[in-house]
């Protein structure tokens, strides 16, 4: 594992994320009986994800645009830790 793949952090907590798995698992089990009412459950169970991620990074983006924009008076260290906290968040971003 590297270096950059330690530093990611879950875009789920591991109970959402569960839960998550269980909801798909059951569109998946009534597809038999129901395939055109589990496609659509499966659309608005990817829809509701997409929604999600997007709160989550498009807020994401804003701490960070925050920190390095707010004051004319930025140091190089603050800088250097803001590029460091983009490198993480494009990389999470990556691995969606």
């Amino acid at each position: 594992m590297t270096t950059a793949e330690k530093s990611l952090t879950p875009l789920f907590e591991r109970d959402e994320a569960e839960d998550l798995g269980k909801r798909w698992e059951s569109i998946q089990a009534a597809f038999v009986d129901r395939p055109r009412e589990s496609v659509q459950q499966a659309d608005d169970l990817v829809g509701d994800l997409v929604q999600r991620l997007t709160k989550t990074f498009a807020a994401e983006r804003t701490n960070l645009e925050n920190q390095w924009t707010d004051d004319d008076e930025v140091s190089t260290e603050e800088l250097r830790i803001a590029l460091q906290r983009y490198r993480s968040f494009f990389e999470r971003l990556l691995s969606a």
